[in-house]
């Protein structure tokens, strides 16, 4: 502004349309902004401005657009799904063509994939709203699913292949089943203890999620352990067939030769080819690993990754960005961009609401609720000059007329033409057809608040203050739905992880008979979140719904690889701890790391998605998979060794 009040530049205008809403109006209102936003950036376009910067929003911009961002991860998850199947294929590869579990391997991943449609389908006949994160559970669901397969094809691949596939299954199912149904209930328990949870969104990630892995297990117990009985039936055909006498015919034995048994032969004992993985668990890792100079050479490490977590855990941040909820090239993204820089003094115009039939023509009243107001305005975060109420101008309006405003009569019918004469106020007063203000409101203009530290003090005082009102008063904005998760996410995120953890005890002190080891279960658990969390903060992850999510999910996970080992190291009849811990390796240390690998391997694709709640997600995956397999595979194996 010049010396004599004239405007001299403006860096920025913001222009604020008002709809009319209810009934019909709403619906009209609705297809008007449909309507709006398809047409105003053809505009933008065809303007071709070149100095001038036109952003734009609507109240229904942050819906569609969170619709149109879960489209954007169907490729991704098709890809993904590829490259399951393509690690699943690799890893559970033999060339030895009686003991390949190729094609079993592919069945695992497919009856991941149809537990992930017997759950969704369940959850949306049941009628569970599927909103945007939930997109994220298929990525996790597929690396999480084909845990158990690589753990059920391991044991199956260490019995004799001269068994009858009933004693081979028996077997199977006797070494793992326990394991396999401990993690199962610990997962679901995990997800669905978030369901306590304050924030709708993260309730029905978790019942998708924890649905979907209860089919993961009993597809895994049923169908699939179906689909290995029929490969070891084969493995036993074939072996019959390898046995016969060798015939004239030389082209039968060059077939023989070249595709069933290619650059090796048969073995005598007909024992199971035991995988080079395990052989490098049992007989080069385990032993170095308890080794003393490695046990010394492990705690360091385990010291360094403690301290460094919690020096992150003090410089983590809270708060969503809202424009992290649409996609990257989203026209949501240089709105906010543009109001943060020019418009960030002032905050969002929050409504005071008088709740019930107030005697506004009574003086006292009338004091009650101007003493109310003062209480709003004197707050830091309030700009007193700026607060809209139309009992003030009513005030003056009937001051003017020389209108007794004491008098009932004469209150109610001046405000037919009052609001004739200022349409502004006609949505603040709600009168019905007796001539009785059920409730009406004032709005008052916030300031200062555009870290999620002010928002969150700001939204805590607001309802402080209208609780003390001796008038009934409610305090609201659309913005508020993103500002109360300032003020519940560490609430809601200490007690699902306590509630989590404490579960994961419980049951692990039921189902693993070790008490001291469901301890370091529950140990492992607590590390792995405190170093996720840490590390959070040094991959500019902020604490909010998203990674609260993951945060739960890491319960279970961290739970997974430290309870399979755990219950080998205690199932061991190893007389020494130290072949115990090998031995722990050498049955489960090659499916804890195809687990960890896998579910990488299902999650890495998010990385590349363009919208911030899945990188997110990819992100602190990778932590819990690195993490709670380094708890598993090294740490664990060496403090049991302790005691």
């Amino acid at each position: 502004m010049g010396p004599s009040q004239l405007l001299l530049q403006a860096k920025a205008m913001r222009l604020q349309y008002y709809l009319e809403t209810g009934g019909e109006e709403n619906e009209r209102s609705k297809a008007w902004m449909i309507h709006f936003l398809m047409k105003v950036g053809s505009l933008e376009e065809s303007l071709a401005l070149k100095k001038i910067q036109v952003v734009y929003f609507s109240s229904l911009s942050r819906q569609l657009e969170f619709e149109a961002t879960s489209m954007t991860v169907v490729p991704l998850f098709h890809l993904a799904y590829l490259l399951i199947i393509l690690f699943a294929i690799v890893s559970c590869y033999r060339c030895d063509c009686v003991q390949n579990k190729m094609w079993v391997a592919v069945f695992g991943v497919i009856s991941t994939a149809l537990a992930v449609v017997s759950g969704f389908g369940l959850m949306l006949y049941v009628g569970v709203p599927f909103v945007l994160i939930v997109a994220n559970s298929p990525f996790l669901i597929l690396g999480v699913g084909v845990d158990d397969m690589f753990i059920m094809i391991s044991a199956l691949q260490k019995t004799s292949l001269t068994g009858s596939i009933s004693k081979r299954m028996s077997d199977v199912y006797s070494k793992v089943a326990v394991s396999i149904t401990v993690t199962t209930v610990t997962n679901v328990l995990a997800f669905y203890t978030g369901i306590m949870t304050s924030f709708r969104s993260v309730q029905y990630f978790c019942i998708y999620t924890g649905t979907a892995l209860l089919f993961c297990y009993f597809y895994s117990i049923t169908c699939f352990g179906a689909c290995m009985a029929l490969d070891g039936k084969r493995e036993g055909v074939c072996l019959r067939w390898l046995k016969k006498p060798e015939t004239p015919n030389q082209e039968c034995s060059s077939l023989k030769e070249s595709c069933c048994l290619p650059g090796s032969s048969l073995q005598d004992e007909c024992e199971a080819d035991i995988h080079p993985m395990n052989l490098f668990f049992r007989d080069s890792f385990g032993p170095f690993l308890t080794s003393t100079k490695a046990k010394i050479f492990v705690v360091f490490p385990y010291v360094s990754y403690t301290i460094t977590s919690l020096y992150g855990c003090f410089r983590v941040q809270e708060g969503l960005d809202l424009r992290n909820l649409a996609s990257d090239d989203s026209y949501i993204t240089p709105y906010f961009n543009v109001e943060e820089e020019h418009f960030y003094t002032y905050g969002p115009r929050v409504m005071v609401i008088i709740t019930e039939v107030h005697d506004y023509w009574d003086k006292d009243a009338r004091q009650k609720l101007e003493k109310c107001l003062a209480d709003f305005e004197n707050n830091e975060y309030v700009d007193e000059n700026l607060t809209e109420f139309w009992l003030r101008e009513y005030a003056k309006y009937m001051e003017n007329l020389r209108q007794h405003i004491n008098d009932k009569t004469a209150f109610l019918s001046n405000i037919p033409t009052f609001l004739m004469e200022f349409p502004l106020f006609a949505y603040d007063i709600n009168i019905t057809s007796s001539q009785e203000i059920i409730c009406s409101r004032a709005f008052v203009q916030t300031t200062g608040i555009s870290s999620s530290t002010s928002r969150k003090l700001m939204l805590l005082q607001f309802r402080d203050t209208a609780e003390k009102c001796e008038v009934p008063l409610m305090v609201y904005n659309s913005a508020f739905i993103y500002f109360d998760q300032f003020s519940a996410i560490v609430e809601n995120t200490v007690r699902n992880v306590i509630v989590a953890s404490a579960a994961m005890f419980i049951v692990s002190l039921l189902l693993i008979p070790h008490p001291l080891c469901s301890l370091w279960v529950t140990f492992a658990i607590a590390s792995v979140i405190v170093g996720v969390t840490g590390f959070m903060a040094f991959w500019n992850v902020n604490l909010d719904s998203i990674s609260m999510i993951n945060l739960v999910i890491c319960i279970g996970f961290s739970f997974d690889f430290s309870a399979h080992i755990s219950y080998a190291f205690v199932s061991s009849s190893e007389p020494s701890v130290n072949r115990k811990a090998i031995e722990a390796l050498y049955l489960l240390g090659y499916p804890v790391l195809q687990s960890a690998v896998s579910t990488i391997i299902g999650v890495c694709v998010l990385s590349a998605a363009k919208a911030y709640i899945f990188r997110t997600f990819f992100k602190i995956m990778f932590l819990v998979m690195v993490f709670g397999a380094a708890h598993g595979l090294i740490f664990i194996p060496v403090f049991l060794t302790f005691f």
